[in-house]
């Protein structure tokens, strides 16, 4: 399944694509951010937003998208900006005939870390790992992209877990058997096609 994740945002509107396989292993395809200047019209902002969302869509053809669901926060100006970028994003994935699945940060961090109260650093690394990569991808609103769309895969077409084990990746329940969130079985995998031992919290 290919998946396109957006971290919606007026300044900076994180883009990421990856290739899920059935066993859970994802393969980073395009990363990138599409920025905006402050001072620019609200609408001209939507619109670069816009078509670089579907450049993106055109030239990778994702089966899905992944959005960040908008969620209230103090600063109402930033939510405002969120939700117009998200709007955007929906609308493009409309017009190309995807399907579009949201979902809250907590959501993200728990299907990635296997903990919903992770930090993003924490994610950061987790998508690095899962991905293949040396670094997770800069800025953050990327690594958060990819995140997102590791997670929208995962979700839908991967048997992802109702609820994780624990934060750590190779934990096993008390019967001794081994059933693991998708996050912990992508680091296990990872972990064992790198030859190392595991991944220090």
């Amino acid at each position: 399944m290919r998946v396109i994740g957006i971290d919606p945002g007026l300044t900076r509107c994180g883009i990421g694509v990856v290739d899920v396989a059935p066993n859970r292993s994802a393969t980073l395809v395009h990363v990138g951010v599409v920025r905006t200047p402050p001072d620019m019209a609200l609408e001209e902002r939507l619109r670069i937003i816009g078509d670089g969302i579907d450049a993106v869509i055109a030239e990778f053809a994702p089966q899905q998208l992944a959005l960040e669901r908008v969620f209230a926060q103090n600063n109402l100006s930033t939510v405002m900006g969120t939700a117009q970028a998200s709007g955007v994003a929906m609308y493009i994935a409309a017009r190309r005939g995807l399907t579009v699945t949201l979902h809250t940060p907590t959501e993200v961090k728990l299907a990635i870390t296997g903990y919903g109260g992770a930090e993003k650093k924490q994610v950061g690394t987790m998508v690095a790992r899962v991905l293949g990569l040396a670094e997770a991808p800069k800025p953050a609103d990327a690594a958060d992209a990819c995140a997102l769309a590791i997670c929208g895969a995962w979700k839908s077409g991967a048997g992802f877990a109702a609820a994780p084990i624990a934060a750590t990746p190779n934990r096993e329940t008390t019967s001794g058997s081994s059933r693991l969130t998708p996050a912990q079985e992508a680091w296990r995998s990872a972990e064992k096609s790198a030859g190392t031992r595991r991944l220090k919290s």
